[in-house]
């Protein structure tokens, strides 16, 4: 199946899209990869979605990425006497650790790690920003504050914490919980990280998981961008989660923000997904607003590795139409004469590897001699990921005989990953690269394409071949 784009998209599953016979239709209208939210999934349905992903995959023979999402911490308020209550801009209110219900003086605030942190002058953002508040007095019993902004208050609020750094780590019980779920199936590719703050969060994670599901920082606290180097380094894949950032940041620097951590994570050649509200009217309308097409459009042209659609085909009543429409916005963007000088402008300089020089020298070759494709052989999935962080114009076909790779990969800008043995000789590379590139559609007979591989083959982390070949006149056969 072979896509007219680089972008990928990942389609979040729910109640209108977990049947099988759904999922396969997703997949055919674009999506590359799926996203499991386990803040709305059981272990159970977790478990039913990957076999029916996994059955699809086997049916449509194209790997298939999974991503399960961690929750994270939620953070709210109690519950009050009467569900709600109305304030006004100036008036005192206090969050405190006494579990009775609440009125329009104080309520209950069950998070004691909360309590501890917060300092006089912090903010305190009830409902998604709807409230402010601002601490002028704390202990650790009881934060008093005025009201800044807001009317009302009710029932089991979430509270963001734009200004203070928890004590606590990004993973909850019921996060632990989920990741030994996801672990014990053996068939998630990702797993999504919620509210990361600091790189210890990632350190944690990874001693747990021990390389066997990739790392995808979700960027939505302010925190986090303080250090957003050394979580880049410790993560395997970032997401720009727009929805909370925008209630913890100033809404007005969210698109700074998206374009500051796609322009990092291209120079770190790690993959960056674009989410939130992508084509939030879709949900309810066929068409999305022209506004939500050029917020996808920016993430393309900015050369973003995936965009990611949430209720949209979760709960949306247009879940198939929201991904072709994905799909269709990122055909058009990449096909605009404006897109490669914007993309090639952000191209990063290659580090002093070989896996990098040998990836810059087939993007040259393949474009200067206006080549078919790049081929790489790749087992633990980096020699793509070096490939497509150099933003080729030629078409990247990922060979691994590792699946695992091959799913993970499918997040990766530009990749068409293909599951295929080592080659056993270097005759073998040259034939096998050339049959696929055939088979797969992205050369005919006559055709030139590039090859890089790894000497002595089959080890990884050896990328120091480059091979021009022709595909043969009867489309089988390397020259």
């Amino acid at each position: 199946m072979k896509r007219l784009r680089n972008v990928k998209i990942l389609a979040t599953l729910g109640p209108v899209s977990s049947d099988g016979a759904m999922i396969q239709k997703l997949h055919e209208a674009g999506a590359d990869l799926f996203r499991i939210n386990m803040s709305h999934s059981s272990h159970e349905l977790m478990r039913t979605l990957v076999g029916r992903i996994r059955a699809v995959e086997k049916k449509c023979g194209r790997p298939i990425g999974i991503l399960a999402d961690l929750q994270g911490p939620k953070l709210r308020v109690g519950k009050f006497a009467e569900g709600s209550v109305a304030l006004k801009a100036g008036q005192t209110f206090t969050l405190d650790n006494q579990d009775i219900p609440g009125d329009a003086t104080r309520v209950y605030l069950p998070h004691p790690e909360i309590l501890e942190a917060v300092q006089p002058g912090h903010r305190l953002l009830i409902d998604d920003g709807r409230l402010q508040l601002l601490a002028v007095d704390s202990t650790k019993t009881s934060i008093v504050c005025t009201v800044v902004s807001g009317t009302k208050i009710s029932d089991r609020k979430g509270v963001s914490l734009p200004d203070t750094t928890l004590g606590v780590g990004a993973l909850t019980e019921k996060d632990r919980s989920d990741l030994d779920a996801v672990l014990a199936v053996n068939d998630v590719d990702w797993v999504a990280l919620s509210f990361i703050q600091r790189p210890e969060d990632l350190a944690e994670v990874r001693k747990i998981v021990r390389g066997r599901v990739g790392l995808m920082s979700k960027i939505e606290k302010p925190q986090a961008l303080e250090c957003i180097d050394e979580i880049i380094e410790l993560s395997d894949a970032l997401m720009v989660a727009r929805g909370d950032l925008g209630v913890e940041m100033p809404i007005e620097s969210v698109p700074g923000i998206q374009k500051q951590l796609t322009r990092a994570c291209r120079k770190a050649g790690k993959p960056v997904v674009v989410a939130t509200q992508m084509l939030e009217s879709m949900i309810s309308a066929p068409v999305p607003t022209r506004a939500e097409v050029s917020d996808v459009a920016t993430a393309v042209f900015e050369g973003a590795d995936a965009v990611m659609l949430s209720a949209e085909s979760a709960a949306g009543d247009y879940p198939v139409e929201a991904v072709e429409m994905m799909a269709s916005i990122a055909r058009k963007v990449e096909r605009d004469p404006n897109y490669p000088g914007i993309i090639f402008a952000q191209r990063p300089q290659p580090d002093a590897t070989g896996a990098d020089a040998i990836s810059l020298a087939a993007r040259q070759i393949a474009e200067t001699l206006n080549l078919s494709a790049i081929v790489c052989y790749t087992s633990s999935g980096n020699t793509g990921l070096r490939a497509a962080r150099e933003r080729p114009q030629v078409p990247v076909i990922a060979l691994s005989p590792v699946i695992q790779t091959a799913r993970r990969l499918s997040v990766v800008w530009g990749l068409h990953c293909v599951v295929t043995q080592d080659a056993t000789d270097l005759d073998d590379m040259v034939d096998r690269a050339c049959r696929i590139a055939f088979s797969e559609e992205f050369g005919k007979p006559g055709d030139r394409i590039i090859i890089s591989a790894g000497f002595p083959l089959g080890t990884p982390g050896s990328t120091n071949i480059l091979r021009i070949a022709y595909i043969g006149s009867d489309g089988m056969t390397g020259i």
